[in-house]
């Protein structure tokens, strides 16, 4: 809440990183998080919790969360979803009208002062239903990659995993279960990182719940039978560091597009991917199983 001095505000404190920010300020001026994040939760009484979503340059994290929230928003599964501000819809309107074209939405800016953010009240309906404030941010997997190679590079980052409830840690199914050992080596420096970050005890495991999701698992179809068994296959460094440090992780299978068309410009070089169809399948499935943890 704001810092006053007699009858004036002196600094606002920002949600994300605490750093004290003038009355007027619109974003952060250390983490660039919406000072607007800091206002809703005034208004509602309680602080949100932070979902963040990790993963990979280009293992989907953008459509990803899109679709996630405009399936909430939609009340997939008896879910019943607020968005607290216009802000809040930003994300899942640039998603859903670029696929509606077959079209991927622009890769997330680098710079953390251009990021979409979506602050949402979150509830699933039924007999013991009980509501939580939710921040999503929508991160660059390359600041991700450089906040993990070289700590406090974005400061926001680990800000961020050191306020969240609930992780997600987005992972390429497609190019793990290709050969690619990339996805599992990203993988094991972010939960690596995240390891030092909460910084557990090395006999003390962490209890943050973490949601693996391997993503575009159309191309491997085994991976929705068993994601578990996928990941300890494909994923086998990913799969020990989740053994040995973590008590709270689960693995699921995602996808999102159903079927790709490649197009190449007359003035363009290389291949476009073009989207033809969506088809969702366990997008929902591991916010769900991070919500039922909190």
């Amino acid at each position: 809440m704001p810092i006053t001095v007699g009858n004036t505000s002196v600094y606002t404190p920002c949600l994300i990183c605490n750093t004290g920010n003038p009355p007027q300020a619109v974003q952060c001026k250390k983490c660039y998080a919406p000072m607007a994040l800091v206002h809703e939760a005034e208004a509602q009484g309680r602080a949100p919790q932070v979902v963040s979503i990790v993963g990979d340059a280009n293992a989907g994290k953008t459509v990803y969360l899109g679709f996630l929230l405009d399936m909430l928003s939609q009340r997939a599964n008896q879910f019943e979803a607020v968005p607290r501000g216009a802000y809040s819809v930003n994300l899942q309107q640039t998603v859903i009208s670029h696929m509606a074209y077959r079209m991927f939405p622009p890769k997330t800016p680098m710079e953390a002062d251009q990021w979409n953010w979506a602050y949402y009240q979150v509830c699933k309906r039924g007999r013991h239903a009980k509501w939580v404030d939710l921040v999503m941010p929508d991160m660059a997997g390359e600041a991700i990659a450089a906040e993990i190679a070289s700590p406090t590079t974005f400061q926001v980052v680990q800000s961020l995993l050191g306020r969240s409830v609930g992780l997600l840690l987005l992972v390429d199914a497609a190019l793990a279960g290709n050969g690619s050992a990339q996805p599992d080596f990203f993988a094991l420096k972010a939960m690596s990182y995240l390891d030092s970050v909460l910084g557990g005890g090395r006999d003390t495991k962490i209890a943050l719940p973490v949601a693996i999701v391997l993503t575009k698992a159309d191309y491997v179809p085994e991976c929705f039978d068993d994601p578990a068994r996928f990941a300890a296959a494909n994923l086998n460094r990913l799969w020990n560091m989740c053994d040995t440090r973590f008590s709270k992780v689960r693995f699921f299978a995602c996808s999102v597009v159903g079927s790709l068309a490649y197009a190449v410009g007359s003035e363009q070089e290389g291949v476009t991917p073009v989207p033809l169809h969506t088809a969702l399948r366990g997008v929902l499935e591991p916010f769900e199983w991070i919500v039922n943890q909190l």
